[in-house]
């Protein structure tokens, strides 16, 4: 088993949800960090603990990230981290997995899958590190959360849909 930690220079945490009815916004987290406990011969015994700072989401709006900061959403202030800690790893053949675990969003944790694909063979970089990398996907509910502020439009619908997509492209690399 060996250990990896996030290279969250070359790792993205992205998020889309559906905007008015009618689009995706997306946006994602600039600083992640975590640790893999990871043995491609030993899948299963995968372990993984991830947060996110919250306050680095980022949608390319000012205004909406500062609304996203607040207590109609996420509340960086009282809840500064997003985490995420797996329970079990299931192998679904070849480079594909299902990461199960606990993710804890404004201090409620409920259980997600994230479905992990792409997880590349070991490669040396240019300066002698040893990385693997791998994308993961998965769907949440934000008023599972007690992300509930919404809108409603005057034609129906709302301003914020409830369902969120998460897209995790990591770059992990091998601890001495």
């Amino acid at each position: 088993m060996s250990k990896w930690s996030i290279d969250a220079s070359h790792s993205t945490v992205q998020f889309s949800v559906r905007h008015m009815m009618i689009t995706n916004v997306r946006g994602q987290f600039q600083a992640v960090e975590g640790t893999v406990d990871f043995d491609p011969g030993q899948a299963g015994a995968t372990r993984v603990e991830a947060s996110i700072e919250v306050a680095s989401i980022h949608t390319r709006e000012e205004k909406r990230d500062a609304h996203l900061k607040s207590a109609d959403f996420f509340d960086a202030e009282k809840y500064p981290t997003i985490r995420f800690v797996s329970t079990e790893v299931v192998g679904k053949g070849g480079s594909e997995l299902e990461l199960r675990g606990k993710l804890t969003i404004r201090d409620t944790t409920k259980d997600v899958t994230l479905h992990v694909e792409d997880l590349t063979p070991e490669h040396k970089d240019p300066w002698g590190q040893t990385r693997i990398g791998a994308t993961a996907k998965t769907s949440i509910k934000r008023s599972d959360f007690g992300i509930q502020w919404n809108q409603a439009l005057e034609a129906g619908g709302v301003l914020v849909g409830d369902e969120v997509k998460i897209s995790l492209d990591v770059s992990l690399v091998r601890q001495a």
